[in-house]
Parts: C-alpha cells; structure tokens; sequence
C-alpha cells in the first residue's frame, strides 16, 4: 500500500462529525480549477476556508461538460484556457496543503481521469491532499476500475442521487459510496434558480431511510435564504453556478478573492442560522 495513504485518512468523515457535534450543516462551495488562473484557484480556496467553507468542491475542467447550465460551461473553458490540466490542479493543491486542511473534492468527469489512468490519479491525487473524488458520469456500476484505487488510496467516491433515483437503487448507491452523498436537487443541469424544488425536504428525508452516509443538496442553490433554507434538512449545502458567476463578473478586479470570501461568509451565516444550535456545542 503507499504509505501516502494515510496522510488524511477520513478527513471528510472527521469534518461532517465535527459539523454534526454542533447540529449545523456544511457549506461546500464549488470552484472550477484554473477560473480564472490556477494562482487565483489557490487563493480563491484559502479565502473560502477562512470565509466558512467547510470542504471544497475542484472543478477538472473539460471540454464537454454536459451536467452543467452556461455558468459552469463557461467557467469550464476559462480553466481550460488557462492550462489547469490534472497535473496542473494536484501541483497547485500539494501546494495549496502546505497551508491548508479544508477537505478538499476532485469534481469532474470520467474522460480526463480514463486518461489520466485510475490507479495513478488515485495514487497522484491522494499524494497531494485530495480527499475525495465526484465523477458526475460514473454510475457505481461502472466504476470499479477507478472506486477500487480509490479505496486503496484512502480516496471516498461521492456520487450523485437525482429526484428520479428509485429509492432501492438510492440504497445501492449508498452502499458503494463514501464520505457524503450528493443529491441533484433538480432534474437539469447546474445553474441557478429562483426557487427551490417544493418536495426537497421530503426527497433527503427518504433517502436518509436507507442511506447512512451525510446527505449534502446542489444545483440550483444560489443565494443565503436558499443555502439556509435547505440547511434545515440536508447536512450540506453545495453551492456552484452563483460562485463562477461571480469569478466571471470580477476576473479581473484585484478584489475578486475578497468578494467571493464575502458571497461564502453571507452563504455560511444563514447555514449557521437554520438549525438551534446543540446543547452545549462549541461554535
């Protein structure tokens, strides 16, 4: 086994139990790696860190990237330009760990990571501080020849839930899946909406009859009463599409950084504000 395996072991169980401690969700933002340049990716991730960000989601850019709106298409293909390969992205997080322990997810599509090679991806991105892995077009039954290396690197496989996932087939997910699960909170791709789906909390709540696993909700959530009202429910809230919209419209303002860090804190005080906090529970 490498022995970079246990370097993080569980560090995205250890951050939902700590959360869970003090009865309040995980805000996960999602960036797209190399939006607008790999320097400002790191930087973007320590700000969202200190801003409340509890784990983030690294975008792998691609040239197809069909579960996502316009938003993160277009983010996909500044990060293209901007050379943020998979080596590129695991350079900058190894850098990025020498300062940072925020759990840190691999999101993107199979083709890069098929050609890449499963076992090294795996063996790359769990040497440089990468904790799990979210292949949006990877059912778990297709997926062995990446989950398999992924479990030997100490790597969790996340996947996504849809409002059509049966739920027997929600169970089975379950079973193959590691650190959270990812429910689509839509049926469509990434990008923001006006409301949320009316039988949201429903839908989390059945899951969590046959899944053990925390249950964090995306697509479609885009502002701090949306974040907050699904933080009543769900033990993450992902937001994406409202955060490369943003990057987009300031890219090239020296204050890029700071305002997103002021959107996240904004999105991390109504999470916070949602649920009673336990008793006896440290903030």
């Amino acid at each position: 086994m490498d022995t970079q395996n246990n370097t993080h072991p569980g560090r995205i169980a250890a951050r939902f139990a700590e959360l869970s401690a003090r009865n309040e969700a995980a805000l996960i933002p999602y960036i797209v790696a190399g939006d607008p340049s790999l320097k400002r990716t790191r930087e973007l991730a320590l700000e969202l860190e200190a801003r409340g960000a509890d784990l983030i989601e690294l975008g792998v850019p691609f040239s197809d990237p069909m579960a996502d709106g316009p938003a993160n298409q277009r983010a996909s293909a500044r990060g293209l330009a901007a050379g943020a390969t998979l080596p590129a992205i695991l350079a900058m997080v190894a850098e990025l760990r020498k300062v940072s322990r925020i759990p840190l997810i691999l999101f993107g599509y199979f083709n890069p990571i098929l050609h890449y090679g499963c076992e090294r991806l795996c063996a790359d991105a769990a040497r440089a501080g990468i904790d799990g892995l979210l292949v949006v077009d990877l059912p778990p039954e297709e997926a062995a020849e990446l989950a398999e290396p992924a479990a030997r690197h100490g790597l969790d496989i996340i996947y996504l839930l849809a409002p059509t996932t049966p739920l027997e087939r929600a169970r089975r997910i379950a079973r193959s899946a590691s650190g959270f699960l990812y429910y689509v909170s839509v049926t469509g791709v990434t990008g923001a909406r006006a409301n949320l789906a009316a039988d949201l909390a429903g839908k989390v709540g059945q899951l969590r009859t046959v899944a053990n696993l925390p249950i964090g909700v995306g697509f479609g959530i885009s502002t701090p009463a949306q974040a907050g009202a699904v933080a009543a429910f769900a033990d993450a809230v992902v937001v994406g599409s409202a955060l490369s919209l943003l990057i987009e419209a300031n890219a090239d303002q020296e204050d890029l950084v700071a305002t997103a860090g002021d959107f996240v804190a904004t999105l991390k005080d109504a999470i916070r504000a949602a649920r009673i906090p336990a008793p006896g529970a440290v903030a």
